[in-house]
């Protein structure tokens, strides 16, 4: 289960397995249409079960819902924006 925070400033998405804490992708926004995804980080423990991608899908559908671009300065949410061309619509 994924939820996503959000103070108005920052935010992040947060994934649970079995309701216990699996990982986290935190975001900054960047005016009213934009926000840039800092940091990705699964809990090792939770390694290899694509939590990572999952956080980082999480991010571009509420992209397209909301009409928001992604700025990707993380390492692993861009390496994903580089693979996937099915996703580089809501790249800022």
């Amino acid at each position: 289960m994924i939820k996503r925070e959000d103070n108005g400033t920052k935010g992040r998405f947060v994934i649970y397995d079995n309701n216990e804490f699996a990982g986290e992708m935190i975001f900054t926004w960047a005016g009213n249409n934009k926000f840039i995804i800092e940091h990705t980080e699964v809990e090792e423990k939770f390694n290899g079960k694509g939590y990572g991608r999952q956080l980082v899908m999480a991010a571009v559908e509420f992209a397209r819902e909301s009409n928001l671009k992604i700025i990707p300065l993380c390492p692993y949410a861009k390496s994903r924006f580089d693979k996937d061309e099915t996703i580089k619509d809501v790249l800022f």
